[in-house]
């Protein structure tokens, strides 16, 4: 059994119109994918201010993917917001010394399986690559 402890650490905020479907996609075909990402379903990403994801990598988590229904989304103006939430934060990455590829916005429809594997295996390759977050965090203290 691996240690998750020594992996990074991902953050899936999946929206129950998108994202999560998809994750719950991928479990009913028992497709099996990285041990290291945590499935956080939320109503709509937008409720997530630009400080909830300074916080997280603060606190060590290492990638967040927002998979979210796209333009599909079923509330007005929720994906548009989202993506202005998310544009606003990459500045306030910068700032702190983060390497900005450690957010990212991605549509996922209800049976996006492909595609929720890829951005997993995207975002574990990514953080093979740039290491873990407190490594950037210590750069900059």
């Amino acid at each position: 059994m691996e240690n998750n402890n020594a992996r990074p650490k991902i953050l899936i905020l999946a929206t129950l119109s998108g994202g999560y479907a998809g994750a719950d996609s991928v479990g009913q075909l028992h497709i099996n994918y990285a041990t290291n990402t945590y499935i956080l379903p939320v109503v709509c990403p937008s409720m997530f201010s630009e400080d909830f994801y300074l916080r997280a990598f603060d606190k060590g988590i290492d990638a967040i993917l927002v998979m979210y229904s796209g333009t599909d989304c079923p509330y007005i103006g929720g994906a548009e917001r989202t993506a202005e939430i998310i544009n606003r934060t990459y500045p306030l990455m910068k700032e702190r010394g983060l390497d900005t590829r450690r957010l990212r916005l991605v549509a996922i429809c209800t049976v996006c399986t492909n595609p929720f594997l890829k951005e997993v295996r995207n975002a574990n390759a990514l953080l093979d690559e740039i290491g873990p977050v407190r490594n950037e965090l210590a750069a900059v203290a």
